[in-house]
């Protein structure tokens, strides 16, 4: 059976030339990318959809589930430009699956379109639960996945280290949405599955926590809910699996904003059984 890895970004051809020609950001300058976040170097190569199979040839993987990534910020621009760019990946990602021999599947980014396996969010979709009601009611109405990824930010802060919105400020906004669904989201859409990235930010590991204020955590053991494990390592995955159970985790790597390496030894070192499962099972599980 074929093996997933649930968190690719890949920009096509059209997309990466639009980024180019822009003057604000987001854009692509040379060899970085610009966001409200900063600046970031960026190798377009990756983006090649020949090379992205090799990748995932080196790797072990046989499909790569592509989305765009909610942080780069193209919510936050005048709304033409936002759909403007935004179907101009679309157009050109949907391209790529159909010549794709089966190496690549995407996700929808904003609301449900035809030929794409699921839809990709912001975690301020499940913030503001209120103002993105009418893209969670099409999911659930067309029983397909959310995946769930950190917002952009805001500018830098000189006065921190570069590390910060990364390790502080991304998973504090998953925490956000992770237990924005677990406490207004799922009882309003009961089975629409989710796939939270990064662990939804170490949201799991809050639920001690909850129990310390007299929430019953089992509440929070819903099988609709899935974590996907990019940019992790062991501790936290056997921390999930502990918690959850291996059948709520799918692996995912954030190919190519960082290097799949480390958290794919890390699934692995699991042994053959849960590797299938993160890897194979529940892709599958949530992809139907």
């Amino acid at each position: 059976m074929a093996t997933y890895d649930v968190h690719h970004h890949l920009w096509p051809a059209s997309f990466v030339a639009a980024l180019r020609t822009r003057t604000t950001r987001p854009l692509i300058s040379r060899d970085e990318l610009v966001t409200i976040e900063g600046r970031f170097p960026v190798d377009l190569t990756a983006h090649e959809p020949d090379a992205r199979i090799r990748a995932l040839d080196r790797d072990g993987i046989d499909v790569a589930v592509l989305s765009l990534q909610s942080s780069l910020g193209l919510e936050q621009l005048p709304q033409a430009e936002c759909r403007a760019l935004e179907e101009m990946w679309v157009e050109g990602v949907h391209e790529l699956v159909g010549v794709s021999g089966g190496r690549f599947a995407a996700l929808s980014p904003t609301h449900v379109r035809d030929g794409f396996v699921g839809v990709s969010v912001g975690a301020s979709t499940l913030i503001e639960l209120d103002s993105f009601a009418h893209v969670l009611d099409a999911a659930a109405e067309a029983n397909t996945v959310v995946f769930v990824h950190p917002d952009v930010g805001g500018p830098p802060d000189p006065a921190r280290p570069d590390w910060w919105g990364w390790v502080v400020d991304y998973p504090a906004r998953m925490q956000a949405a992770y237990l924005s669904w677990l406490a207004f989201g799922r009882e309003r859409w009961p089975t629409l599955r989710l796939l939270f990235a990064m662990l939804a930010g170490g949201g799991p590991f809050q639920l001690e926590r909850l129990a310390r204020r007299g929430v019953d955590v089992r509440s929070a053991l819903d099988p609709n809910v899935y974590f996907d494990v990019s940019s992790h390592g062991r501790r936290a995955i056997e921390l999930c699996i502990e918690t959850f159970g291996v059948s709520q985790l799918a692996y995912g790597s954030d190919t190519p904003v960082i290097d799949p390496g480390p958290t794919l030894d890390a699934v692995r070192g699991f042994g053959d059984a849960v590797t299938h499962v993160l890897q194979t099972d529940t892709p599958l599980a949530l992809l139907r």
